[in-house]
């Protein structure tokens, strides 16, 4: 074999070769924007010169509490400097970051702590009384550092352990800290919010949460410089990379406790907000503001939505709202979005609806994705791209987690032919861009015809009077399966009744999708705000039951 000469005496060292990780844009911003405004929580403000130095010093504080290489540092707060601030430090000192969804309940509190093998928990005292009782059932308990976060807890819900300034101060801000030695190794671990059974923890790399912070910059078109404002949660995938992407474009976090549409709108007026994330809900939020919550803004704000997949209807009328929105798509497994509807001048000037149609596509991979395929599961062979013939949605590249903590089974089945199989189903348009169709459990079957519950759900989306809408299969004796709608309606909208919501799907679908029944009311969600469809299901059989047994 020929010796390649490219290859002589051409080695790895440390002049040019160093493990890529996301703490390094951190370093690279104190330096270039030292004075430049990092963080924003109401009235404190912070620079990138004293975030670095705070993230120095809970680096110190972290080894002084003996946490030591590969240990798993734990962070249960709303969207507060602390846990941007444990974003960086945590793995600037080679530990493990997990940070745990505020809403759950102490039981899964309590596992995710002993499953993850917590050293040290950082806890807000908004969510003290949860968590008291989370530690109540172990029997290894994390060192516990407390946040204040301007909350004070009820009598007898304090929850004991080192204040976080305290715990800061004690540090040395000059402390030195550490890249990886392996681009490899553990960065975050991030558990699924599964709807049935113990949530499973994702790992993530630090190649991988470079990567996808850079991504972040490319795909939304990020100048130097945005102010973001949290309208994500920054516990849900790492905030999809993003506390890392502002770092590396010296860009200003705008915190928020709770997202609420007067906030959000005082956010953008008072402090200029240009861009914001969040699943579908927060434009709903958004939408449903009352005239007194709104204010007026003529600077452009971007919208990056996510999770669940946001009905044109939607679009269009945050669009006329004078928001901006990039659609975006992923899984915990993934880093957050990993794929986004690339956005062509050629569909500027199509219809408003037609431009929301387009914008409500999964669309292409991400730049750091290698490779986005629809594909048959059982012959892993990718589908034609016509637009109509389903597949599993699948994802291979340096984006793609590591795999599940302590659970090899699930990570062997999950990564099965070299391929993340996400268990979405969709389709794949002409144009190459890929469309869901539904998650594969969700499917209705009806006299052997499948139907898209999503589909049926943009139709509703499009009723002036529909805030929410959920379409789940309810059992029939004739066709085996039936839609059954669920919906919210909107504040002081004009209530319609049932009648008025199957004749307005059936004047924009095919009959056989029409829902055969509709219930009103609200909608079970899980803890990261996704609708529990499962729970639905089991509404929508329980009333074919009911109505049987009033009959017979």
């Amino acid at each position: 074999m020929k010796e390649n000469r490219f290859e002589q005496d051409l080695d790895r060292n440390a002049a040019n070769f160093v493990p890529l990780t996301p703490v390094s844009f951190i370093d690279r911003a104190a330096q270039v924007y030292p004075d430049y405004p990092s963080i924003i929580d109401g009235a404190r403000r912070f620079t990138w010169g004293e975030t670095f130095e705070r993230c120095r010093r809970f680096v110190s504080a972290l080894k002084m509490h003996g946490v030591e290489k590969g240990d798993c540092v734990s962070i249960i707060a709303p969207n507060i400097p602390a846990i941007y601030e444990a974003s960086f430090a945590v793995p600037m000192h080679g530990a493990v970051l997990n940070t745990i969804n505020t809403r759950l309940d102490a039981a899964t509190i309590a596992f995710i702590l002993d499953h993850a093998q917590t050293r040290l928990l950082l806890v807000d005292r908004e969510y003290s009384q949860v968590v008291m009782h989370a530690l109540e059932s172990m029997q290894e308990k994390p060192i516990v550092v407390s946040i204040d976060g301007g909350v004070e807890p009820k009598e007898g819900e304090g929850i004991e352990g080192i204040e976080y300034e305290d715990f800061l101060a004690a540090g040395d801000p000059e402390a030195a800290w550490c890249y990886p030695d392996d681009e490899w190794r553990a960065i975050s671990l991030n558990y699924t919010s599964g709807t049935t059974g113990n949530p499973k923890g994702v790992v993530y790399h630090h190649r991988g949460a470079y990567l996808n912070a850079l991504s972040n910059v490319v795909v939304w078109n990020l100048n130097n410089h945005p102010v973001y404002l949290w309208t994500l949660p920054m516990f849900h995938c790492n905030g999809w990379c993003f506390p890392w992407t502002l770092a590396a474009v010296g860009g200003t976090s705008v915190c928020l406790r709770k997202v609420q549409a007067g906030a959000i709108y005082r956010a953008i007026d008072e402090e200029r907000v240009t861009h914001l994330c969040g699943a579908p809900i927060v434009i709903g939020t958004i939408l449903d503001a009352t005239e007194e919550e709104r204010r007026d803004f003529s600077h452009p704000v971007r919208i990056m939505t996510a999770a669940a997949p946001p009905p044109a209807a939607v679009l269009a009328r945050i669009e006329s709202e004078g928001f901006e929105v990039t659609h975006a798509y992923g899984l915990t497994e993934t880093y957050g979005p990993a794929v986004f509807c690339a956005w062509k001048d050629e569909w500027n000037d199509l219809p408003a609806d037609e431009r929301a149609q387009r914008k409500s596509r999964q669309g292409v991979r991400y730049h750091a994705l290698d490779g986005l395929q629809i594909m048959n599961p059982d012959t892993m062979q990718p589908v034609p791209a016509d637009g109509k013939t389903l597949g599993e949605v699948m994802f291979r590249g340096n984006i793609v987690m590591k795999g599940y903590l302590k659970n090899p089974a699930a990570t062997r089945e999950a990564l099965a032919g070299g391929w993340f199989h996400s268990g979405d189903l969709g389709v794949v348009d002409p144009d190459g861009y890929i469309r869901l169709k539904d998650r594969s459990k969700d499917i209705i079957i009806s006299g052997g015809e499948n139907i898209s519950s999503i589909e049926i759900e943009d139709v509703l989306y499009r009723h002036p009077a529909i805030s929410e809408a959920a379409v789940v299969a309810c059992p029939d004796e004739k066709w085996g399966e039936t839609p059954c709608a669920f919906i919210t309606l909107r504040p002081n909208a004009q209530s319609p009744d049932a009648k008025e919501i199957i004749d307005f799907c059936r004047e924009r679908l095919a009959h056989y999708k029409v829902p055969r029944r509709v219930v009103f009311g609200p909608l079970p969600k899980t803890s990261t705000g996704k609708i529990r469809k499962f729970n639905l299901r089991e509404r929508a059989a329980a009333l074919v039951s009911d109505r049987r047994a009033s009959s017979s």
